[in-house]
């Protein structure tokens, strides 16, 4: 009886210290796990940055409460700013230790030593890279970094008044294979002026940006390939710099825009002017035109075709603490469908290549030109302009010297030699 008595109570003994080990380890796993809904990862909440040129700011925030739903750890603080105050509102949230998660930027190479490099957080470099245009890829990869992410892209091209072309019987290019020669567009122009009534044959926006455009197109560039040197003063630089005033001083472009600061804009709301040279985001601008017909034709080649590669970029930024979820909502944002989604609903091109074609409720046939365009751009474009901290100190002075050959004060030779004086010591500098 007695020895009955003992075992029964090491028994319970024993049960009562298994139940009490089971609930230690029971405690010491909810401690570890038990962060609500969202099944063991940390909550985040990541500021980002924004600035909108349209609509694009009520999508954006419809995909982040998308995806806050999906990603209940994670919370989307939009911080928006016009965007001229942008990089003032980054630099002075960097110096002040508090760096936003992330950003949408159009000045990568300025703020590259801050960006975290995206590379760990996707599956291959080449893969990711492989998503978007070629010609985008000095915009977001820096010394073999993935500094940042393509949003959106935007390109150079013509817009043209088909009212004034129908009425002087003046046909456009439809296809790739039927695009103009310089000789044949100038043709074109002066044919549309005399039996079409245009009072003048094309407007050029004041930007060395869309000025560039005829360099690229003539085989120039404003540096070498490499970026050691300026190379805007070569033969082909000084060429398109001449057929830059030869347009003007044949009345084929009017003064008043480059040397009078008339807006081109309005020039061509007017009805008057049969092609404008301008960025894809014009075709938003101009729908709303009732007064005549208008559209997207292909632009002319020099010995190539070209037009500019820009654009908007993600980038994620050191030391904000949510590097990895930063990272995470990047490649959400660039992904097919909800890229797709973002540019199609803000009118945007998107930088993916299996994206070129997309359903917009306006203008689908004149993105799909656009976006040829940028197809047959020459890399040395990107090449120049994803050189930001460079060309914006040499940019204004390119105005300037171009400005300066149109009103006479100095000969195409003469204005790009002192512009390439002023790259090179840029370089130096640097």
């Amino acid at each position: 009886m007695k020895r009955r008595t003992n075992f029964k109570l090491s028994f319970s003994l024993v049960l009562i210290m298994s139940l009490i080990m089971l609930t230690a380890c029971g405690n010491t796993d909810n401690s570890t796990v038990n962060t609500g809904s969202t099944g063991g990862a940390k909550q985040a909440t990541l500021d980002f940055l924004w600035f909108s040129d349209g609509n694009e700011g009520e999508v954006i925030k419809g995909i982040i409460k998308e995806y806050e739903q999906s990603n209940t750890n994670v919370k989307i603080n939009l911080i928006e700013v016009g965007f001229k105050d942008l990089q003032t509102k980054l630099k002075t949230m960097i110096s002040g230790g508090k760096p936003p998660a992330l950003s949408r930027i159009t000045d990568t190479g300025s703020f590259a030593n801050q960006a975290v490099d995206l590379t760990p957080y996707v599956e291959s470099a080449d893969q990711f890279e492989g998503q978007f245009i070629d010609s985008l890829k000095p915009y977001y990869v820096i010394d073999d970094k993935l500094i940042a992410a393509p949003m959106d892209v935007t390109a150079n091209g013509l817009i043209y008044n088909k009212t004034l072309f129908d009425k002087a019987g003046v046909k456009v290019p439809t296809s790739p294979e039927e695009v103009w020669t310089w000789d044949e567009y100038i043709a074109a122009l002066k044919e549309v002026m005399a039996k079409g009534g245009a009072r003048y044959g094309m407007v050029w926006d004041v930007t060395p940006h869309r000025w560039s455009t005829l360099l690229y197109q003539n085989g120039g560039s404003i540096v070498t390939e490499d970026g050691s040197a300026a190379a805007i003063n070569s033969e082909a630089g000084v060429r398109c710099m001449e057929l830059f005033k030869q347009l003007h001083k044949d009345g084929i472009m009017p003064e008043s825009v480059w040397l009078g600061g008339e807006n081109p804009n309005n020039l061509f709301r007017s009805g008057t002017v049969a092609a404008h040279w301008a960025g894809n985001w014009m075709i938003s601008n101009y729908k709303d035109i009732t007064d005549f017909e208008w559209g997207v034709t292909y632009m002319p080649k020099g010995t190539q075709r070209s037009s500019v590669p820009g654009g908007k970029f993600l980038m994620a930024f050191k030391g904000s603490g949510n590097e990895q979820e930063a990272a995470a909502f990047i490649n959400y944002l660039t992904s097919k469908e909800v890229n797709s989604k973002y540019n199609q609903e803000s009118l945007f091109m998107s930088p993916r290549k299996d994206s070129s074609v997309l359903d917009y409720e306006f203008g689908k046939e004149m993105y799909e030109v656009f976006s040829d365009e940028l197809k047959n751009t020459s890399p040395l474009a990107a090449n120049d302009w994803s050189r930001q901290t460079l060309i914006s100190k040499i940019s204004t002075d390119l105005k300037n010297n171009i400005i300066d050959v149109l009103s006479d004060k100095a000969t195409a030779q003469e204005a790009m030699d002192k512009t390439a004086k002023l790259i090179n010591e840029a370089i130096g500098s640097q």
